[in-house]
C-alpha cells in the first residue's frame, strides 16, 4: 500500500484517511510542530517508509528538515505552497493573464506618509487591509475612512518594525459588495466541487462581513455553473498547482478571484463531487511515480 505523509490540519487528515485507504493509500499523520526533532541521527521512526508527501508543511523551516528526511515527491511541494501564500504575487499573475481580481495595492514597509496616503487614494472606500501571506482570515480588517486606515497601519508597523519579521508587506484591496463567497476545489486540473461560505446565524448578516470557516462561518455544498468551473480550472493550470482551493467572489456583475490556497482544508466528503477522492488518489499515485 502506498504510504502518504500528511502534515496538515488534523481535521483534514481525519476526513481523508478512510476514503484514501479504500483506494489503496495509507495516510499517516506526521506531527512536526511543538516538538524536538533530532537532525543528527537517522530518520525518526514515524518518517520511515513514506512514499509521497501530501502538501508541504506551512512552516518552511520545519518543512525543510522533514523534506530532507523524507526525500519523497510532494503533491504540492515547496514552490506551490510559497507561491499560493504570496497573495500579491498570485493576484499579479492572474491580473496579467486576464482574470478579474480585486483592485489591490501592495505596501512595503517602511513607507513614508506621502506614499501611504497615495496608496490609500488608489482604492475606493470601503477597503480591505490584509496581510500578504497569512491564512484563515487572520489580520484582515475593513475600513472606510483615512483615520481608521492609518490607525491599523500603525499597528502593522509595530509588528513589521521588528527585525525578526521576514514579510514586511501588506495589501490594501477593493471590497466586493453583495458577493457570495465560494471555495472551489481543483485536483489535477479538474473541478471536483465547491462550498459556499455563509454566516452561522442569519442575524449576523449585516453585522459581519468576513465569511471564513475559522471565524464563525459554515461551508455549504455549492454547485458551480460551467463558466465558473472553467475559470477555476484555468487558474489552477496557470499557477501550476495540482491540488488547490480557489476563493471566488461572485456578485451580479463580477466573478472575482480573491485568493488561492495550496493547503486547503478538506470538507466533508458529501460536499464535493463523488469523484473527489478518486481524483485525489489518482493524483497521489501519479506524483509517487514522478508526475
Amino acid at each position: 500500500m502506498l504510504e502518504l505523509a500528511v502534515i496538515t490540519h488534523e481535521e483534514t487528515f481525519n476526513r481523508m484517511k478512510d476514503p484514501l485507504k479504500d483506494r489503496g493509500i495509507l495516510a499517516r499523520y506526521i506531527d512536526v510542530y511543538g516538538r524536538g526533532i533530532s537532525i543528527s541521527k537517522e530518520n525518526p521512526i514515524e518518517l520511515q517508509g513514506i512514499d509521497v508527501g501530501f502538501v508541504y508543511p506551512s512552516r518552511i523551516m520545519e518543512g525543510g528538515v522533514i523534506d530532507a528526511f523524507l526525500e519523497v515527491p510532494w503533491v504540492n511541494g515547496l514552490e506551490s505552497v510559497v507561491l499560493s501564500r504570496n497573495k500579491g504575487r498570485v493576484l499579479t499573475i492572474l491580473n496579467k493573464n486576464g482574470f478579474d481580481v480585486p483592485s489591490t495595492v501592495m505596501i512595503s514597509n517602511p513607507i513614508g506618509e506621502e506614499g501611504l496616503r497615495d496608496a490609500y487614494e488608489k482604492i475606493e472606500n470601503p477597503m480591505i487591509i490584509k496581510p500578504n501571506s497569512a491564512t484563515r482570515g487572520l489580520g484582515i480588517a475593513l475600513v472606510d475612512d483615512v483615520d481608521s486606515f492609518e490607525g491599523i497601519v500603525d499597528y502593522i508597523r509595530l509588528i513589521q518594525d521588528r527585525v525578526e519579521t521576514g514579510d514586511k508587506s501588506f495589501l490594501i484591496q477593493e471590497y466586493i459588495p453583495d458577493a457570495k463567497d465560494y471555495r472551489v476545489m481543483v485536483i489535477d486540473g479538474e473541478y471536483v466541487g465547491a462550498v459556499e461560505r455563509r454566516f452561522v446565524e442569519s442575524d449576523l448578516e449585516g453585522k459581519k462581513w468576513k465569511k471564513n470557516v475559522h471565524r464563525n462561518a459554515i461551508a455549504v455544498k455549492a454547485e458551480m455553473p460551467g463558466p465558473i468551473r472553467k475559470i477555476a480550472e484555468e487558474v489552477a493550470s496557470l499557477l501550476g498547482i495540482k491540488y488547490v482551493g480557489i476563493d471566488i467572489l461572485v456578485n451580479k456583475d463580477r466573478v472575482v478571484i480573491n485568493e488561492t490556497n495550496a493547503r486547503p482544508t478538506i470538507d466533508q466528503e458529501e460536499k464535493y463531487s463523488p469523484l473527489f477522492y478518486d481524483k485525489l488518489a489518482g493524483l497521489i499515485e501519479k506524483v509517487s511515480e514522478g508526475y
